[in-house]
């Protein structure tokens, strides 16, 4: 570069800087230009709200705006007013506004109420907490849904999405000592409005719902009989273990002339109800939500969904699609009751709800009756005098023991006459080849039958204990009285108890080992080998024997993930049991049931009254013949 070429470089230089002094704006232009960019950002957000309001609104009939249309289109509020009266027709006006929140509470439960939709926004549980010490909040946030869907001047109107104004200024209001209510009201212009009422009394988990519509007959669609109510929320997860937790919770609904029913607790479903419906519940393993009508909602679609989103501690999605009545005039109420409180079966039974007490899970048929009138009564009679329910399930499991031991008698005698039978049986194998095995079966029951011995005699009594087993295998993981509740090692007996974690997962098995699951596991197997013993001829069928100490094999694998109480009281009952047979051994004498039943064989051989009139009968033809 030469010394000419850098001259004139730097004459440029000086005159732009020359240009750029000169021209330099005033501290007025400044403050002009400034205020000029805010307009400009502030016309540029209230657009975006606009397109917001398009994009959640469906079938409506203003185009979207693309991005770059909210850069390029500034839009003054005249536009933003007229888009949102398009949009929404006469609730154009509550397309937009501030979110606020209102709280109604009273000892048991607190509510907060958001002005976008008007809706319940969280419900908490006052008297609960979650396994780690969080309270129990049954649905909270955005991702809550709850609003009425119809059309008005044949546009889509969602309430969820628009804002409404509480009557009141109040922002909490406690219902200590009388009925507290919250109000929020939807206008549609000219004394034509929307009206929610919530209305919570003290000590209670029910809060009073009721709609109003004023003036809603120059509003809605003419011909529309019923109006869409939408209720979706995203179940939390409260206990400890979330995949048993998951495996409770769905959603439960009630026909307003039939039974309760409920959608499949383990895969996706859904279902239309197109009867009247009482009451629809979101359950979950030991709360609910539920929204009940006053007298029925004609029909809805009910559906529970694995939750597949990124946000922790969520379970489920359960939604409902309800209709409510309407009958387009000028002023209609329609009341129905939400009930926000545990699955507590004296509670739910106490609420006035119809079935309500079946959103506990106590099993079907007599597994169900067996809890209902026998072992909830004594469970809640030994609540009231005991405060540990190590203490309340181990004379729970005596009470059952001792009412059950004249089965466990019979039983043992039964086997008991079967080992003594052992020498005469096995005298009949050796006498008999194996081959023969009919020949065999019939000389072993003719045996059976002289000495008055049925086979069956110890299986029956063992069979009839059944139905409690199985009722009780139902309770535990339901006995909200048990949740939390500590004993010995256990942390929380409607749970699992783990003494050991292994930081991996065993598949069917979990990451965790149960100390009381392992110890229910052992007294079974001790249990199946004093069986054996006593009995010898119960494991000469191919493979029984195998299988007999697979079961309890099984079980380890089942109720490791189980609630810990139930395993604590399988294990008592087979320690209850080992107990009973060892009295039991002292007062029967072998040698004296061996005596009786040789001498039943001296007997003349009884016969059934039907063998006695098939023998008639065969008389009395020979004697016309």
């Amino acid at each position: 570069m030469d010394k000419n070429t850098i001259i004139g470089i730097l004459l440029i230089v000086g005159i732009f800087g020359i240009f750029a002094l000169i021209n330099q704006p005033s501290e007025k232009e400044i403050a002009n230009a400034r205020k000029q960019r805010d307009s400009i950002e502030k016309v540029i957000g209230d657009s975006l709200k606009v397109i917001a309001l398009q994009q959640s609104t469906s079938n409506n009939s203003v185009p979207k705006l693309s991005s770059s249309d909210t850069v390029n289109t500034i839009l003054p509020d005249s536009l933003i007013e007229k888009n949102n009266q398009e949009i929404f027709g006469d609730f154009g006006k509550a397309a937009e506004g501030e979110q606020k929140y209102i709280s109604l509470e009273n000892n048991k439960i607190k509510v907060i109420f958001s002005t976008f939709g008007g809706r319940p926004y969280t419900v908490e549980l006052k008297e609960y907490h979650t396994y780690d010490s969080l309270p129990v909040i049954l649905f909270d946030g955005d991702s809550t849904v709850f609003g009425l869907n119809f059309f008005s001047q044949n546009k889509s109107i969602s309430t969820n999405n628009l804002f409404f104004s509480p009557v009141s200024t109040d922002t909490v209001l406690k219902a200590d000592k009388s009925a507290a209510k919250v109000i929020m009201r939807l206008n549609a212009g000219e004394g034509r409005y929307l009206e929610y009422v919530y209305e919570l009394e003290p000590n209670t988990y029910k809060m009073k719902f009721r709609i109003n519509t004023i003036g809603f007959d120059k509003v809605i669609t003419n011909n529309a009989n019923y109006i869409d109510l939408n209720w979706y929320i995203n179940v939390r997860q409260q206990e400890k273990g979330a995949d048993f937790e998951n495996s409770y919770t769905t959603v439960y609904y009630k026909f307003a002339d039939d039974e309760v029913n409920y959608l499949s607790e383990t895969k996706d479903s859904k279902e239309d109800l197109r009867t009247k419906v009482k009451w629809i519940a979101f359950k979950q393993q030991f709360f609910s939500s539920v929204l009940v009508a006053n007298d029925a909602f004609p029909s809805a679609t009910v559906y529970s969904n694995k939750y597949v989103g990124t946000k922790k501690r969520l379970l489920k999605v359960l939604k409902s699609e309800i209709t409510i009545p309407f009958n387009s005039k000028p002023s209609e109420s329609c009341d129905m009751i939400f009930y926000f409180g545990p699955n507590h079966f004296t509670t739910l039974s106490n609420q006035g709800i119809p079935d309500l007490e079946k959103l506990v899970p106590l099993g079907w048929g007599i597994f169900g009756w067996i809890n209902r009138f026998a072992v909830i009564p004594i469970f809640n009679f030994l609540n009231n005098f005991i405060s540990n329910y190590g203490i309340i399930i181990l004379l729970l499991t005596l009470i059952i023991k001792l009412v059950l031991f004249p089965l466990t008698y019979k039983s043992y005698v039964s086997t008991a006459k079967m080992k003594v039978l052992k020498p005469q049986i096995d005298e009949i194998h050796s006498r008999i080849p194996k081959d023969k095995t009919m020949e065999r079966q019939q000389a072993t029951m003719a045996l059976y039958k002289r000495v008055g011995v049925s086979p069956l005699g110890g299986c029956l009594p063992m069979m009839l204990q059944m139905p409690i087993l199985f009722a009780m295998f139902r309770f535990f993981p339901a006995s909200i009285e048990l949740r939390q509740k500590s004993f010995l090692w256990a942390t929380d007996l409607s749970s699992y108890d783990s003494v050991l974690s292994l930081g991996f997962n065993i598949p069917f098995y979990g990451d965790h080992v149960s100390l009381f699951c392992l110890l229910m596991t052992a007294s079974t197997i001790i249990y199946t080998f004093q069986q054996n013993k006593m009995n010898p001829t119960s494991t000469t069928m191919p493979g029984m024997k195998v299988m007999m100490y697979l079961m309890p094999l099984m079980f380890l694998f089942m109720f490791n993930s189980y609630a810990s109480g139930l395993s604590y009281y399988y294990l008592l009952a087979n320690l209850f049991t080992f107990a009973q047979i060892f009295l039991i051994r002292r007062f029967v004498d072998e040698k004296a049931i061996l005596a009786k039943l040789n001498e039943n064989k001296k007997k003349p051989e009884k016969k059934s009254k039907f063998q006695e009139r098939l023998e008639l009968m065969a008389k009395q033809r020979k004697l016309k013949k």
